[in-house]
């Protein structure tokens, strides 16, 4: 009889994506945590590769729950997270740490290690790849310090490589997380809320960067967002939630002629749009009350 983990490495060596399957399917997935807050419920979707996936919501609504359990920085109550045919939400020690390498994450307020230098916040991404001994001195092998640099370039930051990460500006910032997961050579990357520190200019210049990933390297994207100006611009797909619940999925066409009625479904009866005759080229007023996890 095949042990768990045994028969977890065999999927994985068995299964392999199918023409035209879908990436990333999530079935019926909750999240209860500990204080008995439902965070997310019965929530099913799928993101075929190479999505720009943007996913919208209030504040508690669910969304950084929803990024945190497909990576695994939080465990699902219930439910699948499918990958390429190979349930994550099952994952332990090194095949989760294997499938989790190719998963890059972009956080709202960065996460870089504010005293190292640039170069060095970089590199981190490579962790994943480098034996124990390796990780724990923070060795890091001439190739992986070449593709930093390369990074470093394609981001346009390579002139800061070797300031401390808190001498640089959000945006830059941000670039740094960004240059960090793409040293995962990752097949998806997760950006929570990226843009939301960041004034409207820096937000589209970061959000420019995640597009060019997704169309020329063909990473699925999966990013939460407030503005829907944002969204209406970057998405190829949207989803939208609401107390943890799937209340919307459409196309950036589907986002453009969104109904008041679809609207209010996703913010509540009195969240109001701002922007030209009412349109949705702006941000939202949150007037209802925010329960819930993030």
């Amino acid at each position: 009889m095949l042990t768990r983990g045994a028969a977890v490495r065999r999927l994985l060596c068995i299964v392999s994506p199918r023409e035209n399957a879908s990436m990333l399917e999530i079935r019926n997935l909750t999240k209860i945590y500990d204080d008995g807050t439902v965070a997310l419920k019965n929530v099913s979707f799928t993101v075929p590769d190479g999505e720009f996936l943007v996913i919208i919501g209030l504040s508690g609504s669910g969304k950084s729950t929803l990024l945190r359990c497909i990576n695994r920085l939080i465990d699902p109550t219930e439910g699948q997270i499918l990958w390429n045919g190979v349930d994550l939400a099952q994952l332990e020690g090194e095949e989760l740490r294997k499938v989790r390498r190719q998963i890059g994450m972009i956080f709202q307020h960065f996460n870089l290690v504010k005293r190292s230098s640039v170069l060095t916040n970089v590199l981190t991404g490579r962790l994943g790849y480098l034996p124990t001994w390796r990780s724990l001195t923070g060795r890091f092998p001439p190739e992986d310090i070449q593709r930093a640099w390369q990074a470093l370039e394609r981001l346009g930051i390579a002139d800061q490589a070797h300031k401390r990460a808190d001498e640089l500006s959000g945006g830059q910032q941000q670039r740094v997380g960004i240059a960090r997961a793409l040293m995962q050579d990752p097949k998806m990357i997760l950006a929570d809320e990226p843009v939301a520190s960041l004034d409207p200019v820096l937000a589209h210049s970061i959000l420019q960067r995640l597009e060019s990933l997704n169309r020329e390297d063909g990473i699925t994207v999966l990013c939460s967002l407030h503005y829907l100006d944002l969204v209406q611009r970057y998405a190829t797909r949207v989803i939208g939630l609401r107390q943890g619940e799937l209340v919307y999925e459409g196309s950036r066409e589907d986002i453009r002629q969104m109904t008041d009625a679809q609207f209010k479904e996703i913010y509540g009866e009195e969240a109001e749009r701002i922007g030209a005759g009412g349109g949705i080229t702006g941000s939202i007023e949150e007037h209802s009350a925010r329960g819930g996890a993030a």
